[in-house]
Protein backbone atom coordinates (compact mmCIF):
# COMPACT_ATOMS: atom_id res chain seq x y z
CA UNK A 1 0.00 0.00 0.00
CA UNK A 2 1.03 3.62 -0.51
CA UNK A 3 2.08 5.97 2.29
CA UNK A 4 -1.27 7.74 1.96
CA UNK A 5 -3.13 4.46 2.42
CA UNK A 6 -1.03 3.57 5.49
CA UNK A 7 -1.72 7.02 6.96
CA UNK A 8 -5.45 6.59 6.35
CA UNK A 9 -5.35 3.15 7.96
CA UNK A 10 -3.55 4.58 10.99
CA UNK A 11 -6.14 7.33 11.33
CA UNK A 12 -9.00 4.84 11.05
CA UNK A 13 -7.39 2.65 13.72
CA UNK A 14 -7.07 5.66 16.01
CA UNK A 15 -10.73 6.56 15.53
CA UNK A 16 -11.94 3.03 16.19
CA UNK A 17 -9.96 3.07 19.43
CA UNK A 18 -11.33 6.52 20.38
CA UNK A 19 -14.86 5.32 19.62
CA UNK A 20 -14.71 2.37 22.01
CA UNK A 21 -11.63 2.75 24.21
CA UNK A 22 -11.61 6.37 25.45
CA UNK A 23 -14.38 6.20 28.02
CA UNK A 24 -17.15 6.88 25.49
CA UNK A 25 -16.04 10.52 25.66
CA UNK A 26 -18.34 11.44 22.79
CA UNK A 27 -21.54 10.72 24.69
CA UNK A 28 -23.27 13.67 26.33
CA UNK A 29 -25.45 11.87 28.86
CA UNK A 30 -23.15 12.39 31.87
CA UNK A 31 -25.35 14.72 33.90
CA UNK A 32 -25.76 15.20 37.66
CA UNK A 33 -25.89 11.76 39.32
CA UNK A 34 -28.96 10.49 41.21
CA UNK A 35 -29.80 12.63 44.21
CA UNK A 36 -32.49 13.17 46.80
CA UNK A 37 -33.34 15.51 49.63
CA UNK A 38 -30.66 15.32 52.36
CA UNK A 39 -31.89 15.07 55.94
CA UNK A 40 -30.17 18.38 56.65
CA UNK A 41 -29.08 20.99 54.13
CA UNK A 42 -25.42 21.93 54.81
CA UNK A 43 -24.24 25.53 54.79
CA UNK A 44 -22.62 26.89 51.61
CA UNK A 45 -20.49 29.91 50.76
CA UNK A 46 -20.32 30.95 47.12
CA UNK A 47 -16.99 32.49 46.03
CA UNK A 48 -16.95 34.54 42.82
CA UNK A 49 -13.62 35.97 41.60
CA UNK A 50 -14.32 38.92 39.30
CA UNK A 51 -11.99 41.19 37.34
CA UNK A 52 -13.53 43.81 35.02
CA UNK A 53 -16.84 41.95 34.83
CA UNK A 54 -19.29 44.86 34.79
CA UNK A 55 -20.69 43.65 31.47
CA UNK A 56 -21.33 40.13 32.77
CA UNK A 57 -22.59 40.71 36.32
CA UNK A 58 -26.10 41.97 35.45
CA UNK A 59 -26.76 38.62 33.74
CA UNK A 60 -24.97 36.35 36.21
CA UNK A 61 -24.92 37.73 39.76
CA UNK A 62 -28.72 38.04 40.16
CA UNK A 63 -29.01 34.31 39.36
CA UNK A 64 -26.71 33.49 42.30
CA UNK A 65 -28.52 35.83 44.67
CA UNK A 66 -31.82 34.22 43.66
CA UNK A 67 -30.78 30.67 44.56
CA UNK A 68 -33.64 28.68 46.10
CA UNK A 69 -31.55 26.88 48.70
CA UNK A 70 -33.14 25.47 51.90
CA UNK A 71 -29.96 25.79 53.97
CA UNK A 72 -27.74 28.72 54.91
CA UNK A 73 -25.96 30.26 51.93
CA UNK A 74 -24.01 33.44 51.28
CA UNK A 75 -22.19 34.96 48.29
CA UNK A 76 -18.67 36.43 48.42
CA UNK A 77 -17.64 38.36 45.32
CA UNK A 78 -13.95 39.26 45.15
CA UNK A 79 -13.24 42.34 43.05
CA UNK A 80 -9.82 41.48 41.64
CA UNK A 81 -8.43 44.94 40.86
CA UNK A 82 -11.19 45.90 38.43
CA UNK A 83 -11.15 49.23 36.63
CA UNK A 84 -14.77 49.18 35.47
CA UNK A 85 -16.63 49.46 38.78
CA UNK A 86 -17.25 45.72 39.19
CA UNK A 87 -17.43 45.89 43.00
CA UNK A 88 -19.78 48.89 43.10
CA UNK A 89 -22.04 47.30 40.48
CA UNK A 90 -22.20 44.05 42.49
CA UNK A 91 -23.37 45.95 45.58
CA UNK A 92 -25.97 47.83 43.53
CA UNK A 93 -27.29 44.60 42.04
CA UNK A 94 -27.59 43.05 45.50
CA UNK A 95 -29.57 46.06 46.75
CA UNK A 96 -31.83 45.93 43.71
CA UNK A 97 -32.48 42.19 43.56
CA UNK A 98 -32.14 41.06 47.18
CA UNK A 99 -31.83 37.36 47.82
CA UNK A 100 -28.77 35.73 49.37
CA UNK A 101 -26.46 37.98 51.42
CA UNK A 102 -23.57 39.43 49.41
CA UNK A 103 -20.13 40.46 50.64
CA UNK A 104 -17.75 42.25 48.25
CA UNK A 105 -14.04 42.05 49.02
CA UNK A 106 -10.81 43.11 47.33
CA UNK A 107 -7.52 41.24 47.76
CA UNK A 108 -5.08 43.73 46.25
CA UNK A 109 -2.50 42.78 43.65
CA UNK A 110 -1.38 39.14 43.75
CA UNK A 111 2.12 38.49 45.10
CA UNK A 112 4.75 36.83 42.94
CA UNK A 113 4.03 33.15 42.39
CA UNK A 114 0.23 33.58 42.34
CA UNK A 115 -2.10 33.83 39.37
CA UNK A 116 -4.63 36.60 39.85
CA UNK A 117 -7.75 34.46 39.85
CA UNK A 118 -6.43 32.06 42.48
CA UNK A 119 -5.29 34.96 44.66
CA UNK A 120 -8.86 36.28 44.49
CA UNK A 121 -10.23 32.81 45.28
CA UNK A 122 -7.92 32.61 48.29
CA UNK A 123 -9.24 35.93 49.57
CA UNK A 124 -12.83 34.81 49.04
CA UNK A 125 -12.28 31.52 50.85
CA UNK A 126 -10.64 33.44 53.69
CA UNK A 127 -13.73 35.63 54.03
CA UNK A 128 -15.99 32.59 53.86
CA UNK A 129 -14.13 30.68 56.58
CA UNK A 130 -15.55 33.04 59.20
CA UNK A 131 -18.98 31.50 58.41
CA UNK A 132 -17.59 27.95 58.81
CA UNK A 133 -19.33 26.61 55.69
CA UNK A 134 -19.54 22.93 54.93
CA UNK A 135 -19.33 23.53 51.19
CA UNK A 136 -17.75 26.11 48.90
CA UNK A 137 -19.19 26.86 45.48
CA UNK A 138 -16.47 28.31 43.25
CA UNK A 139 -18.08 29.91 40.23
CA UNK A 140 -16.99 32.47 37.65
CA UNK A 141 -18.50 35.90 37.20
CA UNK A 142 -19.82 35.02 33.75
CA UNK A 143 -21.80 31.96 34.87
CA UNK A 144 -25.59 32.12 35.22
CA UNK A 145 -27.27 29.52 37.42
CA UNK A 146 -30.84 28.22 37.37
CA UNK A 147 -32.68 28.92 40.66
CA UNK A 148 -32.24 25.32 41.86
CA UNK A 149 -28.59 24.96 40.76
CA UNK A 150 -27.06 25.12 44.23
CA UNK A 151 -29.71 22.79 45.65
CA UNK A 152 -29.05 20.20 42.94
CA UNK A 153 -25.26 20.38 43.30
CA UNK A 154 -25.36 19.91 47.06
CA UNK A 155 -27.93 17.11 46.81
CA UNK A 156 -25.69 15.28 44.32
CA UNK A 157 -22.60 15.70 46.50
CA UNK A 158 -24.43 14.50 49.61
CA UNK A 159 -26.03 11.51 47.88
CA UNK A 160 -22.85 10.36 46.16
CA UNK A 161 -20.37 11.20 48.89
CA UNK A 162 -18.42 13.41 46.49
CA UNK A 163 -15.82 15.88 47.71
CA UNK A 164 -15.98 17.82 44.44
CA UNK A 165 -18.90 18.12 42.03
CA UNK A 166 -18.29 20.15 38.89
CA UNK A 167 -20.44 20.96 35.90
CA UNK A 168 -19.15 22.05 32.50
CA UNK A 169 -21.24 25.17 31.94
CA UNK A 170 -22.98 25.42 28.60
CA UNK A 171 -21.00 28.04 26.67
CA UNK A 172 -22.68 30.64 24.49
CA UNK A 173 -23.15 29.59 20.86
CA UNK A 174 -24.68 32.29 18.67
CA UNK A 175 -22.16 33.81 16.28
CA UNK A 176 -20.84 31.79 13.29
CA UNK A 177 -17.41 31.44 14.92
CA UNK A 178 -18.96 30.28 18.20
CA UNK A 179 -20.93 27.63 16.29
CA UNK A 180 -17.77 26.36 14.63
CA UNK A 181 -15.40 26.45 17.61
CA UNK A 182 -17.28 26.23 20.94
CA UNK A 183 -18.90 22.76 20.74
CA UNK A 184 -15.54 21.41 19.57
CA UNK A 185 -13.86 22.98 22.61
CA UNK A 186 -16.03 20.91 24.96
CA UNK A 187 -15.69 17.85 22.69
CA UNK A 188 -11.87 18.04 22.81
CA UNK A 189 -11.94 18.58 26.58
CA UNK A 190 -14.08 15.47 27.04
CA UNK A 191 -11.72 13.54 24.78
CA UNK A 192 -8.78 14.46 27.02
CA UNK A 193 -10.73 13.90 30.26
CA UNK A 194 -13.57 11.41 29.70
CA UNK A 195 -16.25 12.34 32.22
CA UNK A 196 -17.24 8.75 32.96
CA UNK A 197 -13.77 7.94 34.26
CA UNK A 198 -13.50 10.95 36.53
CA UNK A 199 -16.39 9.84 38.75
CA UNK A 200 -14.74 6.52 39.64
CA UNK A 201 -12.95 6.34 42.98
CA UNK A 202 -9.21 6.12 42.54
CA UNK A 203 -9.40 6.96 38.83
CA UNK A 204 -6.31 8.48 37.22
CA UNK A 205 -8.35 10.71 34.91
CA UNK A 206 -8.90 13.92 36.83
CA UNK A 207 -10.41 17.27 35.84
CA UNK A 208 -12.99 19.87 36.79
CA UNK A 209 -14.69 22.75 34.99
CA UNK A 210 -13.70 25.97 36.71
CA UNK A 211 -16.96 27.82 36.07
CA UNK A 212 -18.92 25.64 38.48
CA UNK A 213 -17.15 23.69 41.24
CA UNK A 214 -18.83 22.62 44.46
CA UNK A 215 -16.15 21.64 46.98
CA UNK A 216 -16.41 20.31 50.52
CA UNK A 217 -14.70 22.77 52.84
CA UNK A 218 -12.79 20.05 54.68
CA UNK A 219 -11.60 18.61 51.35
CA UNK A 220 -10.36 22.07 50.39
CA UNK A 221 -8.35 22.24 53.62
CA UNK A 222 -6.88 18.76 53.14
CA UNK A 223 -5.83 19.64 49.59
CA UNK A 224 -4.57 23.11 50.64
CA UNK A 225 -6.78 24.87 48.11
CA UNK A 226 -5.86 27.25 46.61
CA UNK A 227 -2.32 27.58 48.04
CA UNK A 228 -1.20 24.25 46.61
CA UNK A 229 -2.06 25.38 43.07
CA UNK A 230 -1.27 29.10 43.38
CA UNK A 231 0.85 29.17 40.19
CA UNK A 232 -1.64 27.29 37.97
CA UNK A 233 -2.92 28.89 34.77
CA UNK A 234 -5.32 25.98 34.14
CA UNK A 235 -6.66 26.23 37.67
CA UNK A 236 -9.68 23.93 37.34
CA UNK A 237 -7.69 20.84 36.35
CA UNK A 238 -5.00 21.67 38.93
CA UNK A 239 -7.67 22.02 41.62
CA UNK A 240 -9.19 18.64 40.77
CA UNK A 241 -5.79 16.95 40.84
CA UNK A 242 -4.98 18.42 44.24
CA UNK A 243 -8.30 17.19 45.65
CA UNK A 244 -7.77 13.75 44.11
CA UNK A 245 -4.23 13.52 45.54
CA UNK A 246 -5.60 14.23 49.01
CA UNK A 247 -8.01 11.29 48.71
CA UNK A 248 -11.06 13.15 47.39
CA UNK A 249 -13.90 11.65 45.35
CA UNK A 250 -14.72 13.69 42.23
CA UNK A 251 -17.52 14.02 39.71
CA UNK A 252 -17.63 16.03 36.46
CA UNK A 253 -20.38 16.23 33.87
CA UNK A 254 -22.24 18.46 31.47
CA UNK A 255 -24.55 21.13 32.83
CA UNK A 256 -28.24 21.32 32.13
CA UNK A 257 -29.03 24.80 33.45
CA UNK A 258 -25.66 26.36 34.23
CA UNK A 259 -24.70 28.69 31.36
CA UNK A 260 -21.85 30.99 30.46
CA UNK A 261 -23.10 34.41 29.36
CA UNK A 262 -19.74 35.56 28.01
CA UNK A 263 -19.81 36.19 24.24
CA UNK A 264 -17.00 35.20 21.88
CA UNK A 265 -18.33 36.76 18.67
CA UNK A 266 -15.03 36.93 16.76
CA UNK A 267 -12.41 34.34 15.98
CA UNK A 268 -9.87 36.55 17.76
CA UNK A 269 -11.87 36.25 21.01
CA UNK A 270 -11.94 32.47 20.81
CA UNK A 271 -8.28 32.38 19.75
CA UNK A 272 -7.24 34.24 22.90
CA UNK A 273 -9.38 31.97 25.08
CA UNK A 274 -7.68 28.82 23.76
CA UNK A 275 -4.13 30.02 23.14
CA UNK A 276 -3.66 31.59 26.57
CA UNK A 277 -3.48 28.15 28.20
CA UNK A 278 -2.98 25.59 25.41
CA UNK A 279 0.79 25.28 25.86
CA UNK A 280 0.40 25.24 29.64
CA UNK A 281 -1.85 22.19 29.12
CA UNK A 282 1.21 20.57 27.49
CA UNK A 283 3.34 21.52 30.52
CA UNK A 284 5.44 23.79 28.25
CA UNK A 285 7.11 20.68 26.87
CA UNK A 286 8.35 20.97 23.25
CA UNK A 287 8.17 17.19 22.74
CA UNK A 288 4.54 17.15 23.86
CA UNK A 289 3.87 20.03 21.47
CA UNK A 290 5.37 18.11 18.53
CA UNK A 291 3.43 15.00 19.52
CA UNK A 292 0.19 16.96 19.84
CA UNK A 293 0.59 18.60 16.44
CA UNK A 294 1.40 15.25 14.84
CA UNK A 295 -1.50 13.58 16.60
CA UNK A 296 -3.99 16.26 15.52
CA UNK A 297 -2.71 15.98 11.96
CA UNK A 298 -3.02 12.18 11.79
CA UNK A 299 -6.32 11.89 13.69
CA UNK A 300 -8.24 14.92 12.41
CA UNK A 301 -6.61 16.23 9.23
CA UNK A 302 -5.54 12.99 7.55
CA UNK A 303 -9.02 11.48 6.93
CA UNK A 304 -10.33 14.12 4.48
CA UNK A 305 -6.89 14.56 2.91
CA UNK A 306 -6.49 10.82 2.39
CA UNK A 307 -10.03 10.53 1.02
CA UNK A 308 -9.40 13.22 -1.58
CA UNK A 309 -5.93 11.89 -2.40
CA UNK A 310 -7.29 8.38 -2.78
CA UNK A 311 -10.03 9.53 -5.13
CA UNK A 312 -7.58 11.57 -7.22
CA UNK A 313 -4.96 8.81 -7.47
CA UNK A 314 -7.41 5.93 -7.70
CA UNK A 315 -6.19 4.36 -4.45
CA UNK A 316 -9.21 2.49 -3.13
CA UNK A 317 -7.61 1.61 0.26
CA UNK A 318 -6.67 5.25 0.93
CA UNK A 319 -10.09 6.58 -0.08
CA UNK A 320 -12.00 3.90 1.83
CA UNK A 321 -9.98 4.16 5.06
CA UNK A 322 -9.90 7.96 4.94
CA UNK A 323 -13.62 8.22 4.25
CA UNK A 324 -14.53 5.75 7.00
CA UNK A 325 -12.28 7.53 9.52
CA UNK A 326 -13.93 10.85 8.62
CA UNK A 327 -17.36 9.24 9.01
CA UNK A 328 -16.53 7.88 12.48
CA UNK A 329 -15.11 11.27 13.50
CA UNK A 330 -18.23 13.11 12.38
CA UNK A 331 -20.46 10.54 14.06
CA UNK A 332 -18.77 11.01 17.43
CA UNK A 333 -19.26 14.77 17.12
CA UNK A 334 -23.02 14.61 16.52
CA UNK A 335 -24.05 14.22 20.21
CA UNK A 336 -22.14 17.39 21.16
CA UNK A 337 -23.77 19.34 18.34
CA UNK A 338 -27.19 18.12 19.52
CA UNK A 339 -26.35 19.15 23.09
CA UNK A 340 -25.60 22.65 21.84
CA UNK A 341 -28.61 22.72 19.53
CA UNK A 342 -26.47 23.18 16.42
CA UNK A 343 -27.10 21.94 12.87
CA UNK A 344 -25.70 18.48 12.29
CA UNK A 345 -24.08 19.48 8.99
CA UNK A 346 -21.33 21.06 11.11
CA UNK A 347 -20.04 17.57 12.00
CA UNK A 348 -18.01 17.02 8.79
CA UNK A 349 -16.32 20.40 9.40
CA UNK A 350 -14.58 19.10 12.54
CA UNK A 351 -11.23 18.68 10.69
CA UNK A 352 -11.26 22.40 9.86
CA UNK A 353 -11.98 23.26 13.49
CA UNK A 354 -9.21 20.92 14.63
CA UNK A 355 -6.82 22.71 12.28
CA UNK A 356 -7.72 26.01 13.98
CA UNK A 357 -7.00 24.44 17.38
CA UNK A 358 -3.67 23.18 16.05
CA UNK A 359 -2.75 26.73 15.03
CA UNK A 360 -3.91 28.10 18.39
CA UNK A 361 -1.73 25.58 20.22
CA UNK A 362 1.32 26.48 18.15
CA UNK A 363 0.62 30.17 18.72
CA UNK A 364 0.40 29.52 22.47
CA UNK A 365 3.88 27.99 22.37
CA UNK A 366 5.24 30.88 20.28
CA UNK A 367 3.91 33.40 22.80
CA UNK A 368 5.49 31.39 25.61
CA UNK A 369 8.94 31.38 24.03
CA UNK A 370 8.67 35.08 23.29
CA UNK A 371 8.50 35.51 27.04
CA UNK A 372 4.95 36.83 27.12
CA UNK A 373 3.50 34.08 29.29
CA UNK A 374 -0.25 33.55 29.64
CA UNK A 375 -2.27 36.75 29.37
CA UNK A 376 -5.77 37.26 30.74
CA UNK A 377 -7.83 40.26 31.82
CA UNK A 378 -4.94 42.64 31.31
CA UNK A 379 -2.47 40.52 33.30
CA UNK A 380 0.46 38.58 31.92
CA UNK A 381 1.75 35.70 34.01
CA UNK A 382 5.46 34.99 33.97
CA UNK A 383 6.86 31.94 32.27
CA UNK A 384 7.19 29.10 34.80
CA UNK A 385 10.93 28.86 34.22
CA UNK A 386 11.46 32.56 34.94
CA UNK A 387 9.06 33.01 37.86
CA UNK A 388 10.52 33.04 41.34
CA UNK A 389 9.95 30.00 43.46
CA UNK A 390 7.14 30.65 45.97
CA UNK A 391 8.09 30.72 49.60
CA UNK A 392 7.71 27.42 51.44
CA UNK A 393 4.59 26.79 53.49
CA UNK A 394 4.75 27.06 57.24
CA UNK A 395 3.49 24.10 59.22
Amino acid sequence: MSAVAWTAAGSLTAWLWLLWGQGFFWRTDVRLPPRGEPARWPSVCVVVPARDEADMLPRSLPTLLAQDYPGRAEVFLVDDGSSDGTGELARALAERHGGLPLTVGSPGEPPQGWTGKLWAVRHGIGLARAREPEYLLLTDADIAHAPDSLRELVAAAEAGGFDLVSQMARLRVRSPWERLVVPAFVYFFAQLYPFRRIGRKGARTTAAAGGCVLLRADAAERARIPDAIRHAVIDDVALARAVRRSGGHLWLGLAERVDSVRPYPRLADLWRMVSRSAYAQLRHNPLLLVGTVAGLAVVYLAPPVCLVAGLVTGSVPAAAAGGLAWLVMAGTYLPMLRYYGQPLWLAPLLPATAFLYLLMTVDSAVQHYRGRGAAWKGRTYARPDTAAEPAPERH
